[in-house]
């Protein structure tokens, strides 16, 4: 949620800042604003709306090689001009954007800011109009942000320009991400590595309550407490081009066809030269002597968790338990005496699985991460990660990510135990090209959105055992990006309140995969459809019959998710795309949810 972009170096600021918040769109927002240090002033820029709208209203005469740049995604105060980032302290000596919430900035208002004028309706004002106020009162500006992070309470990622130093900006971090790139005569920060990597491949990983000082030469990092800390930087596997659309309409579409070779990847990298599973021995053994594993995720990865605890059950013989982690966190369970917990996370910064992971490290407990981003918070903090491979995922909607989960989960299993015996591998194989093959079929799935859900107002995805599963995922594509009212219900739960919803032409969308629930579900069907119901159906060819609208070839049935949701989201798709509505950045949605 929200993006930040910061350069110093010897070339203009503007374009620099601009082409990085366009990379940070996915992140979500509703509002952005630039700040450039320009012949010994700051000049700036803001606006509700989009960076197309910000590029519109910047003054193309405004030069400098110093500069930050935000998208606010709403929090504190309405989505407006005035509440757009950056934020200026009251003489416009600082200039400041931030990422995250501050809990206590009413406090901070009372305790040191009483008379001061405040201009805009967020938190964020309050924390430039604290370093300005201990600057005032006499300390160096160094010491008055860490003095500033030490009163914050809450999730802070910042970049601050001081009018009267021209060639230095500062940057600081807690609980929200928050990356520093290194180039030559250059140096930028970034909320991640998408918004530097035109410009450098190379990066600091930052901690929690650190502070930076940034030149054109150099990146310094210290504690809160001002101890100067030496790290190594990394190198980000990342090509450019992967974050750009290419010849593709939309980037949904894009991760949507890029998930066989998706699929093919995580094969490849988690193969050894013999053909078998390699996995860590540390992992799998973590794994193998937990006596329970706590699956903690949100969204469409608690979705791909439901999955993995089919495979862990059922092929493994692991108790399992999936749990939304911001419930978790302040509803927790009673454990078992030797819980594993995974942690399920594209962008491996999502706040609510990290305040999980944070509460369960203090406890002693064992911990991994499934993650797609090298570097982010819960790949670095967790004791164990396995990697996604799944390349930049920028769609807000998941696809690719959500199909790389289940992959590299029944991945996992199987190296941790194999009671049915199957052969993974050539199970995934067979899955990449029957992804291939419904790729194909775009035609017939346009045609269905058009018929069954372009002029609805409410549709509902059924399905019996994993298939309630997928129709979970299937609900969550097709409300977040065309908002239509959908939701996601176990077909057996029908007569027990649901079907009072069915109305004359209300379209249900059936999901059957499995052999032993197929009788069961379309009995299902029969009963909304003599409610009026406008019925879809999604099978496997073993089990289809000659009515269904969309027939996928027969795989494993334990790993048929991963078939059944390509349809799923391709009507998703096409859906919004009919309807007129912005397919890759829906209304009031993020990509990265920083915030709990």
């Amino acid at each position: 949620m929200c993006g930040i972009v910061g350069y110093v170096g010897v070339e203009d600021v503007k374009e620099i800042i601009l082409g990085g918040l366009e990379k940070l769109e996915y992140r979500g927002y509703d509002s952005a604003g630039i700040a450039v240090a320009h012949d010994n002033d700051v000049y700036i820029c803001k606006t509700k709306g989009r960076i197309s709208q910000l590029r519109e209203c910047m003054d193309g005469n405004v030069t400098g090689n110093l500069g930050i740049g935000h998208t606010r995604w709403a929090t504190h105060g309405v989505p407006n001009q005035i509440n757009s980032h950056p934020h200026q302290s009251s003489s416009k000596r600082f200039t400041l954007v931030h990422n995250g919430i501050i809990e206590n900035e009413d406090e901070l208002r009372h305790k040191y800011l009483n008379g001061t004028k405040f201009t805009s309706d967020t938190d964020t004002e309050v924390i430039v109009q604290l370093i300005e106020r201990f600057v005032n009162d006499g300390e160096p500006v160094e010491l008055a942000i860490r003095h500033t992070m030490s009163e914050l309470k809450g999730s802070y990622a910042l970049a601050i320009l001081d009018s009267e130093d021209m060639n230095t900006f500062y940057a600081a971090k807690n609980k929200t991400p928050l990356l520093a790139g290194k180039g030559e005569g250059f140096n930028m920060v970034g909320s991640d590595a998408m918004a530097m990597i035109n410009y450098t491949n190379t990066f600091y990983e930052i901690e929690d309550k650190e502070f930076l000082k940034i030149t054109r030469d150099s990146i310094e990092i210290y504690t809160i407490y001002g101890n100067r800390v030496f790290r190594e930087p990394y190198k980000a596997d990342i090509d450019a081009s992967d974050t750009e659309k290419g010849t593709y309409p939309h980037y949904m579409m894009k991760e949507i066809e890029e998930q066989p070779f998706v699929i093919r990847k995580i094969m490849s990298e988690y193969s050894d030269e013999n053909g078998k599973i390699n996995i860590s021995p540390e992992i799998v053994e973590d794994l193998r002597m937990c006596d329970k594993l706590y699956i903690i995720a949100c969204g469409t990865s608690y979705h791909a968790g439901l999955i993995g605890k089919q495979f862990f059950e059922k092929i493994a013989g692991k108790p399992t338990e999936v749990i939304i982690a911001s419930e978790f966190i302040y509803n927790m369970p009673l454990l078992s005496e030797k819980p594993l917990f995974m942690f399920i996370s594209q962008s491996g910064e999502t706040a609510d699985c990290r305040a999980v992971l944070v509460k369960v490290k203090e406890m002693g407990f064992k911990t991994l991460t499934l993650t797609n981003v090298k570097g982010s918070t819960l790949f670095r903090e967790a004791d164990n990660t396995l990697l996604l491979h799944a390349g930049p995922e920028i769609a807000v909607a998941s696809t690719k990510a959500y199909t790389a989960q289940i992959a590299v989960l029944s991945l996992l299993t199987v190296a941790v135990d194999n009671r049915i015996n199957i052969d993974v591998f050539r199970e995934l194989s067979k899955i990449a090209y029957t992804m291939e093959t419904l790729c194909d079929d775009k035609d017939n799935y346009k045609a269905l959105a058009e018929k069954y859900l372009v002029n609805s107002r409410n549709c509902f995805y059924i399905g019996r055992s994993m298939d309630y599963f997928i129709c979970l995922e299937g609900a969550l594509k097709l409300k977040e990006i065309s908002y239509i009212q959908t939701e996601g219900f176990a077909a057996g739960e029908l007569k027990h309140g649901t079907i009072a919803l069915i109305e004359e032409g209300t379209p249900v969308i059936a999901v059957i995969t499995q052999e032993n629930i197929n009788l069961n579900t379309r009995s299902n069907i029969k009963e909304v459809k003599t409610r009026g119901a406008a019925t879809m159906v999604i099978s496997m060819r073993r089990i289809s019959q000659e009515t269904d609208n969309i027939v996928i070839d027969d795989v494993n049935e334990l790993l048929s998710p991963l078939t059944a949701i390509i349809p799923a989201q391709y009507l998703a798709y096409y859906a919004a795309l009919l309807k007129g509505c912005d397919i890759d950045k829906p209304r009031n949605l993020a990509k990265s949810v920083t915030v709990e």
